[in-house]
């Protein structure tokens, strides 16, 4: 019998396709209203350019915790940040936006797979953690 297979199992990028277009066709996850108009942080000049963006930064986030719960806001904001181009003068590292990490957080916690953690942060939650887990088998049953 082989042993279950989880999201450690799995490239990092093929599951986070996957469960982007997983959070997409379940439908649970509501876009906010800005999503075609905002930036994901100060440094970036641009909004993205991918019409799933939103459901991709989710599918990250729900893997970063599961491999390292106790993350928030904060956390994320450090995570997704980057370099800040300031022209002539020196870069110099920005954070990323906390709205949208925010709303993200918050949407996955009404879907039931993260929770408050009573350290700090927030956890995945069994049915979050089976609901990943779900997700990474199938990506190593398909060809």
């Amino acid at each position: 019998m082989a042993s279950a297979k989880t999201v450690k199992d799995v490239s990092p990028h093929e599951f986070i396709q996957a469960y982007a277009a997983h959070l997409k066709r379940s439908g649970k996850v509501e876009l906010p209203e800005y999503t075609d108009l905002v930036k994901t942080a100060r440094f970036k000049e641009l909004a993205p350019y991918d019409p799933d963006w939103y459901y991709v930064r989710a599918a990250s986030v729900a893997r970063k915790i599961y491999l390292r719960g106790g993350l928030g806001v904060g956390s994320f904001r450090r995570i997704y940040g980057g370099s800040k181009r300031n022209g002539s003068r020196p870069p110099h590292f920005c954070r990323s936006s906390g709205a949208v990490l925010r709303h993200i957080l918050q949407q996955l916690q009404k879907t039931n797979i993260l929770d408050i953690d009573p350290k700090g942060g927030r956890k995945i939650t069994s049915n979050g953690r089976r609901d990943l887990d779900q997700v990474a088998g199938r990506i190593l049953i398909a060809p």
